[in-house]
């Protein structure tokens, strides 16, 4: 890490500095420098002398500062010249990728302590110490969003959600799987579950337009306390999986409007089994043909409203009423009875889960 952070810096600033300069680790070795041929040289002595101390130390026409003060420095950057001005720079140099290194760090032990917390992978007695540590803000409200890459992808779906959300001190871009992403997200205190919604849409658009690759989200929901953004990325886990189920159309979906289907996916296998044997007589539901399926499902989208579906079918009324009373003697229920109806609709919604489970059914 530290190599690749400290060449970036030292590259830009080569070309503000006319001397040369650069970085030796705790092995005395040269890591980084503005004067590429001299990477990978030893410098031990000078890294030995400086140690134990913060001064600064001018020898063999190099200027030496340690990078940190305190007890042995992990490294030590270094100016060319042994002048005063040598000196202001070596101190200039010193404090600009102490500063860097410490936010670098900072960020990456925050990133790695939010995939701990919502992986479930630390103590819930150590997350309140550790995020005292980090200085970790426990005063704001945190959402997860889980970003689903689907198929082969040429671009490398990390960077590509990083580069969306810049803000490194209020968002969290956490790989979690080769083609998942959790988004763990910063929102206001009274967060607008629709404009959540809307960031997702953006984010589906934004990949689907731009790079041609389908992601599906999930949403889980808004927390106050660290220890619950665990809850909040399994809402988010479960809001993919019920929308694969029941939503096979949609591509966001939120864990707050999962409505039965939640309730649904959480029973056995075997109780939505006995619960299909006992509504449906052997057979009966297999036997519905597509049309009919179909004129049912409109006839719930409008509120068991008869007049209003056949309208929205362009059949007769007539028409509807003899498809529901067929669904009546093949199944024993009267779709226009609102108890008949929720026992199909939930029953219907029982068979989708079984089909996509493995199943004696």
């Amino acid at each position: 890490m530290s190599n690749r952070l400290f060449q970036g810096i030292i590259h830009q600033m080569k070309d503000a500095v006319d001397r040369v300069i650069g970085v030796i680790d705790s092995n005395g070795i040269i890591i980084s420098c503005s004067d590429l041929t001299k990477i990978g040289g030893i410098r031990q002595g000078i890294r030995d002398e400086l140690s134990y101390t913060s001064d600064t130390v001018m020898t063999g026409g190099y200027t030496y500062r340690p990078l940190d003060t305190g007890v042995r420095a992990e490294f030590v950057v270094f100016v060319e010249g042994e002048d005063k001005q040598a000196e202001r720079l070596a101190s200039i140099l010193a404090v600009s990728l102490s500063s860097v290194k410490s936010l670098y760090d900072d960020k990456y032990d925050k990133a790695s302590f939010i995939k701990n917390v919502i992986l479930d992978n630390i103590l819930p007695t150590d997350i309140y110490p550790k995020s005292k540590e980090l200085h970790f803000s426990n005063d704001v409200v945190r959402i997860v969003l889980l970003i689903k890459f689907h198929g082969k992808n040429e671009i490398v779906p990390y960077q590509m959600v990083q580069n969306m959300f810049p803000d490194k001190n209020k968002d969290y871009v956490i790989s979690v799987g080769e083609n998942d992403i959790a988004l763990v997200k910063e929102v206001k205190p009274s967060v607008d579950m629709k404009a959540i919604e809307k960031l997702a849409k953006s984010i589906v658009d934004t990949f689907g337009a731009e790079f041609y690759t389908k992601v599906s989200v999930g949403i889980g929901t808004a927390v106050e306390n660290i220890r619950d953004l665990a809850r909040s990325y399994k809402e988010a886990q479960v809001a993919i999986e019920v929308g694969k189920v029941f939503d096979t159309e949609k591509n966001i979906v939120s864990y707050e409007n999962l409505g039965i289907g939640r309730l649904i996916y959480q029973l056995p296998t075997t109780l939505c089994e006995m619960f299909l044997q006992e509504v449906f007589k052997k057979g009966s539901l297999e036997s519905l043909d597509r049309e009919t399926l179909m004129t049912i499902q409109c006839f719930f989208e409008n509120n068991l409203n008869v007049s209003e579906t056949s309208r929205k079918l362009f059949v007769h009324r007539n028409t509807l009423v003899y498809r529901l009373e067929k669904v009546r003697k093949l199944t024993g229920l009267d779709l226009r009875e609102f108890e008949h109806a929720i026992t199909f609709k939930v029953a219907l919604m029982v068979k989708m889960y079984l089909t996509s489970k493995p199943s004696k059914y």
